[in-house]
């Protein structure tokens, strides 16, 4: 969203706190040509981050289409980390495809959904970072993968995981607990965590509890449990019985970093007419990232395309929100149980525009007016009543408030979204995948319908 200008600005908001963080230089920014993003970064713009210490390598290559066809742009990017960690993003790539992707240089994937797929990825040298976050959990069908001759090559990761998921269930500490339950030892459980991913990412003194590495420590009450007891930073008390013992700065925020640059729209222009008497959908699957292409009968009502409770299909819009460009795509989409309201974000992976469902035009409209003038963030409405917001004003995408502050809207966002009649625990991380178009196999972008397995545009309505 906000270029090199944002990657520097997370870089100084998060040097010296009591817990470090690393950075993988963004590959696709835009992730696609399908969409239009708030920058656009290329190789000669990444090398600025070359410098960086803390910048280890370049992050997940979703455009795997352009890696496979040798794409100047992209393999550009990969060749300027030839000597880093190359991050992969590949759901579902296999066979000669896949092979022409890790010829390229590429490491590693968290996205893999069945143990078929990283079995495979595994066999071919990729490191396999299993994911279990709040909306894509697979770590109970990828935990087989795990043997005693290649554990060593499996690591595990969250990738999207809410704050109040953090706060009440734990973060990797979840994971560990919920693996262990599943039957994997707890040491193993333990280096996956830590010295399996401190090594894909080459840090070489962290990671084991040993001569010359650095004395970052986790104290647990138990290996079944893994309560944390204390928590040591470079060999120094920073957190105990669940309360930080450090002090923190206060978070800071420059003026430029929260735009909102959107054309007018009123409820005329999220109208549609219906051109044909089938439509294609997006059907949600349980517990993925991943959707189903559905063509059914087209609903509608005075020639325009409108939602149907009756069988699940809600309206979905994706509305630009960086250049004013007016793009407005417009869809359908199974599986959230609406019956009446709409929701909206501005988190909305990757190109983070503006993504609302609902059933009805004038809901839809209120709630894409909220998350506008919150400038960023995520909103429930009914009728035209906001139930429920959190502003998001860092980029769209981020609070600056406390995180039990940010958990507590996140869980009042969910309970309004339960009076829509929403049948998901987390309807705005489902929501935000529905604008990537690098994951199968319907996606909307603010340009229009994209078919994944296609890599290109597709007609909403089928004649």
């Amino acid at each position: 969203v906000l270029g090199l200008k944002g990657i520097r600005y997370m870089l100084d908001a998060s040097q010296g706190l009591p817990l470090d963080f690393f950075f993988t230089a963004p590959s696709c920014v835009p992730a696609t040509r399908l969409e239009t993003a708030g920058a656009e970064l290329t190789a000669q713009d990444l090398r600025a981050l070359l410098d960086e210490p803390r910048v280890l390598g370049l992050a997940e290559m979703m455009n795997f289409p352009g890696v496979i066809i040798g794409r100047p742009s992209v393999l550009d990017k990969l060749e300027l980390f030839a000597a880093r960690p190359r991050d992969g993003h590949a759901p579902g790539l296999s066979g000669p495809d896949l092979n022409a992707y890790l010829t390229a240089g590429i490491g590693s994937d968290h996205e893999c959904s069945t143990l078929t797929e990283a079995t495979e990825k595994l066999a071919r040298g990729m490191r396999i970072f299993i994911r279990e976050g709040s909306t894509a959990r697979n770590l109970s069908d990828l935990l087989p993968l795990v043997k005693s001759d290649n554990m060593r090559r499996v690591s595990f990761c969250t990738d999207d995981r809410l704050a109040d998921d953090l706060i009440e269930a734990g973060h990797l500490d979840h994971v560990l607990r919920k693996a262990v339950a599943h039957g994997l030892a707890p040491i193993k459980a333990l280096t996956m965590a830590t010295l399996n991913a401190a090594e894909a990412f080459r840090l070489s003194d962290r990671g084991a509890l040993a001569p010359g590495f650095r004395a970052d420590i986790l104290i647990f009450n138990s290996l079944k449990s893994f309560e944390l007891d204390r928590v040591l930073k470079d060999g120094c008390l920073v957190a105990q019985e669940g309360e930080l013992r450090a002090t923190l700065p206060p978070p800071a925020m420059p003026d430029w970093a929260s735009p909102m640059n959107m054309a007018p729209l009123d409820e005329e222009a999220l109208k549609l007419r219906a051109a044909g008497p089938r439509v294609r959908v997006m059907e949600l699957i349980e517990d993925q990232i991943l959707t189903g292409h559905l063509v059914t009968e087209t609903p509608v009502r005075d020639g325009c395309l409108v939602a149907d409770p009756d069988r699940d299909l809600a309206r979905v819009v994706v509305v630009e929100r960086h250049r004013a460009t007016g793009n407005v795509g417009q869809g359908l989409v199974k599986g959230f149980g609406f019956n009446k309201g709409a929701v909206a974000s501005s988190v909305a992976h990757d190109a983070h525009n503006i993504v609302a469902a609902g059933m009805s035009g004038s809901e839809i409209l209120a709630a894409i007016e909220a998350v506008e003038r919150m400038r960023g963030g995520l909103a429930v409405v009914m009728g035209e009543q906001v139930l429920a917001e959190l502003s998001l004003p860092l980029a769209g995408l981020m609070s600056l408030a406390p995180a039990r502050e940010v958990a507590a809207a996140g869980k009042k966002l969910k309970r309004a979204a339960l009076e829509t009649g929403c049948l998901l625990k987390d309807p705005f991380t489902v929501l935000s995948f529905l604008a990537l178009p690098v994951i199968p196999k319907l996606k909307l972008t603010d340009r229009g319908l994209v078919d994944v397995d296609l890599f290109d545009f597709i007609d909403l309505f089928v004649s």
